[in-house]
């Protein structure tokens, strides 16, 4: 590994963590073709270094390596494979500060917010070493005289998991460590806007003991790297994270060899506060929801509705807890970083001119903020009408439209007017009135008085074209799995 920007920092302490080579079958490779893509800091176009960009060729041999690794580590005792993530998260723990700054330098966001991703991916690793003592037999009351009926839990063979810019250390423990844990073999493929935290997960994958073949980097152009596996049989399980729209051209790549899906899609979070709710906890909460990684957030409120009782009130104390926000580049831990590339800005600046143009009123922010071209100021848009597109459309950014209602019908209308289905937020204190929406909002997750529910042990996941399938919790081990029902004759 020759020197690069982002190894020579100072503040980064184990330059063995900073790759540029892929990681295949135990081993650091480059592209035969000497191929390679530049990454580089948001904050300021600071060049970082250059990853090498596999083959289709050399994409398929790390499908080689995990297929030949496969029976090895699915025949491990679970307590093996176990002992083995237990220490791939204390590694990760031990090194979280340099995991965290290298993320920061090529993804943008606050560093306390790269340190809490940090936390909460190696979580998950935590949560599946445990859970992979635990695919137990299931035994069966048979319906047959004189035979034994069971279903056993298998690993369904290699896994794909391709993984987004936004968390990018976060996404790829969720989806490997339920993996591995079920004794899959893993090819992974990490954003190429943010590479170097997926590289330097591999380099303490190494060092935690997984053997080589059972956990492989690809990088690379994404179709380049992704598009043999989806066309391979011996891939049998795919886990994305990302755009609707790409989900939807892996799904239909995946078609022919019939995998098993597992999606994270977009999403277009609605937040809906009562009269009643503690309007200080709604507006905090809210900020939270809206403003998190710069918006760039799936989970991210993108609708606002409030009811009209409390709707000025709301809109001023929201808007001047906007206002002071600060912006910064990542390492000075503000509250706003930048966004991760120029045609992010362009859909913050779209969204923001066609709700004016519709009637929607600028409470504050509206523009690029002075620190840099891929900055945006934290902005809040009033009155926003229905037809806006910001309000069927994913902002992915630090733009938040509010609106206000008057029924508690027309609000649940709205909030399920929508092709996503992944997240809501309800601010409320009538208890009739919280079961009522649970129960009539089509998400698959709604958070009530609060904005942060998600964890290694729950089911994350959403309904309609926000995904398949869940991740974390037992459910996401599962989705690594199929079912094999033995029946025996004793007679």
């Amino acid at each position: 590994m020759s020197e690069t920007a982002l190894s020579a920092r100072t503040d980064i302490e184990d330059k063995a963590l900073v790759r540029s080579f892929s990681y295949v079958n135990g081993r650091w490779v480059a592209a035969a073709s000497g191929d390679s893509f530049a990454v580089t800091d948001p904050a300021n176009g600071d060049h970082l270094g250059d990853v090498t960009a596999m083959s289709a060729e050399e994409s398929s041999a790390a499908v080689d390596a995990a297929q030949a690794a496969f029976p090895a580590w699915a025949g491990l005792l679970p307590q093996e494979r176990a002992a083995i993530l237990r220490r791939w998260f204390e590694l990760q723990l031990e090194h979280r500060e340099d995991l965290a700054r290298i993320m920061v330098l090529e993804q943008g966001k606050p560093i306390s917010e790269a340190r809490g991703e940090i936390d909460y991916g190696a979580a998950f690793v935590e949560f599946y070493s445990e859970e992979a003592k635990r695919p137990n037999i299931e035994g069966v009351t048979s319906h047959l005289p004189d035979a034994e009926v069971e279903l056993w839990r298998e690993p369904v063979g290699v896994a794909a998991l391709i993984t987004p810019w936004n968390f990018p250390s976060a996404m790829l423990t969720r989806k490997a460590a339920a993996a591995l844990a079920a004794g899959c073999t893993v090819v992974a493929h990490p954003s190429g806007e943010t590479p170097y935290s997926a590289l330097a997960l591999a380099e303490l994958a190494e060092r935690a003991g997984i053997p080589a073949g059972v956990f492989n980097v690809v990088t690379g152009v994404a179709p380049t790297v992704v598009e043999p596996w989806t066309r391979d049989p011996r891939v049998r399980a795919l886990s994305f994270t990302g755009s609707t729209n790409v989900g939807k051209l892996l799904y239909r790549q995946s078609a022919d060899t019939v995998k098993r899906l597992v999606m994270e899609l977009g999403g277009h979070a609605p937040v809906i506060v009562f009269k009643g709710a503690d309007l200080d906890v709604a507006v905090a909460e809210t900020i939270k929801a809206k403003f998190a990684t710069s918006g760039q957030d799936c989970l991210g409120a993108n609708r606002i509705f409030v009811e009209r009782p409390i709707y000025d009130e709301f809109c001023a104390k929201f808007i001047d807890a906007t206002k002071s926000l600060t912006v910064g580049i990542g390492m000075d831990d503000p509250d706003i970083g930048p966004l991760m590339n120029a045609s992010a800005v362009q859909k913050q600046e779209e969204h923001v001119a066609d709700a004016l143009e519709k009637g929607a009123k600028l409470a504050c922010g509206g523009k690029r903020h002075p620190l840099g071209p891929l900055f945006y100021e934290p902005t809040v848009l009033v009155d926003v009408p229905a037809d806006a597109c910001i309000m069927s459309e994913e902002t992915f950014g630090p733009v938040a439209p509010i609106a206000p209602f008057d029924t508690e019908d027309e609000v649940v209308a709205r909030a399920n007017d929508s092709e996503y289905g992944l997240v809501a937020y309800l601010h409320s204190h009538d208890p009739h009135r919280i079961y009522r929406l649970s129960r009539a909002l089509q998400y698959g997750m709604v958070a009530v008085n609060r904005t942060k529910v998600t964890g290694a042990p729950i089911p994350f996941g959403g309904t309609k074209q926000s995904g398949l399938g869940r991740e974390g919790a037992r459910l996401g081990m599962e989705e690594f799995t199929e079912i094999k029902y033995v029946c025996r004759d004793w007679a």
